[in-house]
């Protein structure tokens, strides 16, 4: 479990940091849709890139560990479904979205569950006696 659980983390980390930067980068343009969104839109996908970038780099530390931290593999868990619960509210009070957000809501959405579920039986693999 504690291979998998690495392995998961360090993918999700370096995903979010290329996500994050290519918001950085490409501001309205990485946004489906949205590359004539005006300055502000611009500023806010440039900053929320940025703080996705710290998120994945969040992901890498975690990754790192030598055992991966299943606390912080729930918190970061916690706030990727976070995401995916925001998605939902949007849709509810706005309708539907591009169909790639959609995707990245199930995502989003079904990815936090893996996580937990790998943090805990890493957790009990860590607890059991060697040679058990």
């Amino acid at each position: 479990m504690s291979r998998a659980l690495r392995m998961f983390a360090w993918a999700t980390g370096v995903a979010c940091v290329a996500i994050g930067l290519f918001h950085v980068i490409a501001g309205n343009a990485a946004i489906p849709g949205e590359s004539d969104a005006g300055p502000t839109i611009d500023s806010l996908g440039r900053f929320f890139g940025a703080i996705f970038t710290g998120y994945g780099l969040a992901w890498l530390w975690a990754a790192r560990q030598h055992p991966v931290p299943a606390h912080a593999v729930r918190w970061l868990a916690a706030v990727f479904l976070l995401g995916g619960v925001g998605r939902l509210l949007s849709l509810a009070a706005h309708g539907w979205p591009d169909a790639f957000q959609v995707v990245l809501a199930a995502i989003e959405l079904a990815l936090p569950p893996i996580w937990f579920w790998l943090a805990a039986a890493d957790e009990r693999t860590a607890r059991q006696p060697a040679g058990s």
